[in-house]
């Protein structure tokens, strides 16, 4: 049996949100952008799902679905750096400490 379009939207939603709660409670900078990458899967798993079920003909979500996964790569890729430095500087990657990067 093959799953249909809610059930791949209630699975994108559960990603959905789980990437919030774990955004909006962790306090680490890795934790926070791994919740930022389960939200934008979530994100993809919808395109797919809408461009195999509402219009299968065509290919406007899967292009979407490459253009942010390129993105997610070259965020995850400047969030580390930022992390790495921080560390560097810091000697620790949590949130609270990074308060006096403001300004």
């Amino acid at each position: 049996m093959q799953p249909g379009l809610y059930h791949i939207l209630f699975i994108s939603g559960a990603l959905f949100f789980t990437g919030v709660y774990g955004f909006l409670t962790r306090r680490n900078l890795i934790t926070m952008l791994m919740s930022i990458e389960l939200i934008l899967n979530s994100v993809n798993l919808n395109f797919v799902a809408f461009n195999k079920y509402v219009w299968p003909g065509k290919m406007d979500g899967l292009f979407f679905t490459l253009f942010i996964i390129a993105i997610a790569a070259a965020e995850a890729a400047v969030a580390i750096a930022i992390i790495i430095n921080l560390y560097r500087s810091h000697k620790s990657i949590d949130v609270e400490n990074a308060e006096d990067l403001k300004y």
